[in-house]
């Protein structure tokens, strides 16, 4: 039997997914980050098929969301949403030290999943931290820097006013640079990585994040069975059932 458990961890507020007859033990473990103005308990259908095979599943909300929503309006939200990239990366560590500690996770199987916010911080996640074994990233982007820029101008296009300087954004930059994983590739360490894209997602364009995919394809040669991409071409911000199944198959396999 499946359990679910609502949990909290250092006023993270989490779901903590796992069969009932192991829950007690070290098992491997994978976090499930959600997307931007999304939630925990949205990814449940993960979780359950991903527990079924074993492995112990927690899903936090994100700052800003879920249990920790505090009435920002969509465009409110965007405007934080990188510092919430980053909080998520700093309060993952926090969660995987909990779940060693209490002696419920294998700490070299540990893998990453999410979708969209939560894909992009997988990939940031990847940059900070080594005792990441495998990860999922479903229509995400490694290339911090420039998605962030690429966000500025379409704001600016729109003619959407922006409440920082060009100075106050360049530091912003600066900040995002020292999670961007395009610009430390070596980073990953053949580590086992699978990303899903849709080619018509309008919200994290498909052409940056496959460019990302094809620049660190160099560091995998000789060990190609562990990256993957998946491509669909009539997908647009949204997963497949076909993207939900490959992405617990890739753990099983990887994991």
């Amino acid at each position: 039997m499946i359990q679910i458990h609502k949990e909290t961890i250092r006023d993270i507020p989490l779901l903590h997914v796992v069969g009932g007859s192991a829950q007690n033990e070290a098992l491997p473990l994978i976090f499930f980050l959600h997307g931007f103005t999304s939630a925990k308990e949205h990814n449940l259908h993960y979780a359950y098929l991903l527990a079924e095979k074993g492995f112990r599943v927690v899903l936090p909300d994100a700052h800003f969301h879920g249990e920790r929503i505090q009435g920002l309006n969509q465009r409110e939200l965007s405007f934080y949403f990188w510092k919430i990239v980053i909080q998520n990366i700093e309060e993952l560590g926090i969660l995987k030290d909990s779940f060693v500690n209490d002696g419920l996770a294998d700490e070299n199987r540990i893998g990453v999943v999410g979708t969209s916010m939560g894909a992009i911080t997988t990939l940031g996640a990847i940059s900070q931290y080594d005792w990441i074994n495998t990860g999922v990233s479903l229509m995400g982007n490694g290339a911090y820097e420039t998605f962030a820029r690429s966000q500025i101008d379409y704001l600016r296009q729109n003619h959407v006013a922006i409440p920082l300087s060009e100075q106050e954004l360049e530091h912003q930059f600066s900040i995002l640079a020292q999670y961007d994983l395009s610009q430390q590739m070596e980073k990953l360490n053949g580590r086992p990585l699978l990303f899903w894209h849709g080619k018509k997602d309008p919200i994290v364009p498909f052409g940056p994040a496959y460019d990302f995919y094809e620049a660190i394809s160099k560091y995998y040669v000789g060990k190609e069975d562990k990256l993957q991409f998946i491509v669909d071409e009539k997908a647009d911000h949204k997963v497949t059932r076909h993207g939900l199944l490959k992405t617990v198959e890739w753990f099983e396999e990887h994991m």
